[in-house]
Formats: C-alpha cells, structure tokens, sequence
C-alpha cells in the first residue's frame, strides 16, 4: 500500500516544504500532524501512531509508523520529480522500435570502440559527442513521433534510417583502423587468384567498352533503388510490421558489415592495384554520375564484406517473401550489381560473397527480431 500526502505542513507561523509519505503495508489511520499543545507547534509538528502515539519528526524528515508498516515522509517536489521522470522514461521505452533497439546496440558499439582505442582515433571525443546527440535525436524522435500526428514528423520517423546507413559508412573511413594498422587486401587477393585464377579486376578490364561501362556502374547504383523501392511500396499500403521488417533486417546487414570493416580493415582493389595501372573506366551518363559520387563520397577503406551487396541481398529476400513480382525484376539486376562491384574495381570477390552471406543473415535476423519485437509503430 502506498500513501502520499503533498500538502504544506505548517510549524507554526511558518509552512515547511511539502512533504510526501510512503508507507509499504499497513493502513494508516489518521495522518494528519497533530501537536500536543498549542506551545509546541512552535517546535514540530507530531504524526498519529495507531499503535505507539505521537512520534515528534526528526530533522528533514518524519517517521511514521503503524501496526504493520514503517514510511518515512520526504519532499513532495523530489517524489514527484522522480515520479514525472520514471513515467517520461517508460514513454520513451515504448515509443521505440526495434529498429531503434538494433541501432542503439550498435551505437553503444562504436562508443566502446571510441573508449578502448582513441588513442589510435583522431578526434575520438568529437565522434563520441556525435554519436551521443545521435542516440538522443533517435530516442527523441522516436518519443515525438509516437504523441504527434504531423504527418512530415511521422515521415521522418520511419525514413530516418536511410540516412543513418550512410553516416555510419562515411565515418568508417577514420575508425578502420582503431584496431588494426595495416591493411588485410592480401588475404582477399589471394582467395580471389585462388578462386578464379586470375586477378578478377585486371582480367575484366581487358572487356572495357563505353557501353559496358556505363551499364555496369548503372547496375552499381541500383543499391539506392533496393534501399528505397520495396519499403516505399509497404510504407504506402500502410503495412507496417512488413515494412519495419526490412528496415530492421536492413539495419542488422549493414551495422554486422561496419562492425567487421573495423575487426578486418579492407580498402578495395581500386587503392590496393593502383600499381596496375589499370585503364580508367570511361562511359555515358551513369559513368559520370557515379564519378561525382565517389569523387565527395569515396571511402577509403570498409570493403569487406561488401555493403552493396548485403543491403541488396536484404532488399532481394524481402522481395521474394513479400512482392514476388519485385523479386523477378531485381534478380537480373542484383546479380549484374555483384559483377559490377568487382568490373568497377570496388570490391574483391571474397567481398562481394561475403556481403551475399551477411545479407542473408541480416534478413534471417531481422525476422527473427520483429516476431519477438513489441508491435510496429503506426504509418501515418
């Protein structure tokens, strides 16, 4: 049983700072102060005991005790600070997804990469600021949109992910190598030699044509289309378990790739067989954009396993489980994207497998997360 009383007491002219009592067991009878003479409400005021009296209240707090129970009384204002913020708390709580649970894992994360080696992390404690106010907007928006109807608010609440995919990636370029120093490419020019016999880079230059150029970087950029295509399509049939759904398995693809581009540094065949002097790759429209692209947004670093392909291979699974007539048009495409990251010098083959293989893990995950996550929130 818990009692609580917030009215001022008064010591004789005076009026102390309210006071709330909590009592655990027991019923209180009467607990109102009570003096024993008018004389000595000029000292302090007496709670009623059912069982022992008056007991006088001791210095910044009163005791009160009953047949079965003892509570000590303590300012109003403290219980119902405490009170507002353990309920703001658990709003918060239920507001976020599990989308927001999978991305706050993995922030806590990079703050533990950012604490244990930031002497090898130049401006460590400005990426630990920044992933601190990044957690916060995420809880915040996340609490907002669940009291707000504002449609662009309830916009922003389900698209924000996409923007957090490439934030993370771009800052991988100053954390690969917090752990390790050097570079791991030998390891994945080795396997690819093993595998094809010939380096699969140097071998598909020799096919180079404007046309084939052009196509191959089209079929590059398709990743952005897979990122946006299906989700947009369940975002606008208001299928909202479905839709997170992607962006949860999304979500886990690409975190488990950036936590591994750290543990197994990798930076692509286009730095580590510049020695080649491989032909550049001259093409049309689609060439030039991807140009522009990689000219501001290039990575230097984080090549294995391959984030194209694993947030593709979401994507394709998605499609498969939910628009089968989505899935039939992106295969042809996925699997020219696989072939492209190699002709276009980004990634390995041991790379492009790999992102295959974390892909699907992502999707499996991510079903797995939603089926024991708390309900989706609402499309709105």
């Amino acid at each position: 049983m818990k009692a609580e009383r917030c009215a001022s007491i008064c010591r004789g002219g005076s009026r102390t700072r309210p006071y709330a009592c909590r009592f655990i067991g027991g019923n209180v009878a009467n607990d109102q102060p009570r003096s024993k003479n008018a004389a000595s409400r000029a000292k302090a005021p007496y709670f009623w005991s059912s069982t022992v009296g008056l007991k006088s209240r001791a210095s910044g707090s009163a005791v009160c005790e009953m047949a079965s129970g003892v509570g000590t009384l303590v300012p109003g204002t403290e219980g119902a600070t405490w009170e507002a913020g353990r309920h703001r708390f658990a709003e918060v709580w239920c507001a976020c997804g599990a989308f927001e649970w999978v991305t706050i894992v993995y922030l806590g994360w990079m703050l533990a990469l950012l604490c244990a080696f930031q002497r090898h992390i130049p401006h460590a404690g400005r990426y630990f600021a920044i992933h601190c106010a990044i957690a916060a907007g995420i809880l915040a928006l996340a609490w907002t949109g669940a009291r707000s109807g504002n449609r662009p608010l309830q916009f922003a609440r389900h698209w924000y992910p996409l923007a957090l995919y490439v934030f993370f990636f771009e800052e991988l370029q100053g954390l690969v190598h917090a752990i390790r120093p050097g570079w791991c490419d030998g390891w994945l020019i080795l396997f690819d030699y093993n595998f094809a016999g010939v380096d699969p880079a140097a071998w598909l230059a020799r096919f180079a044509t404007p046309a084939l150029n052009d196509f191959m970087q089209f079929s590059y950029m398709t990743y952005f289309l897979y990122l946006v295509i299906l989700p947009a399509i369940l975002y606008a049939q208001g299928k909202r378990t479905e839709f997170w759904t992607v962006m949860v398995a999304t979500a886990i693809a690409h975190y488990s790739v950036y936590v591994i581009a750290v543990l197994f540094p990798v930076e692509s065949p286009y730095f580590a067989l510049a020695s080649l002097n491989l032909p550049p790759l001259v093409g049309g429209a689609f060439t030039t954009t991807i140009e522009f692209i990689e000219r501001f947004g290039r990575v230097h670093g984080a090549a294995f396993p391959s984030a194209h392909v694993a947030g593709s291979m979401v994507a394709l699974l998605a499609a498969r489980r939910y628009k089968p007539w989505l899935f039939c048009i992106c295969l042809p495409f996925f699997l020219s994207m696989c072939v492209a990251t190699v002709y276009g010098r980004y990634h390995y083959v041991g790379d492009v497998l790999a992102g295959i293989v974390v892909g699907a893990i992502g999707w499996a995950a991510g079903l797995w997360v939603m089926e024991r996550a708390a309900p989706a929130p609402e499309i709105g």
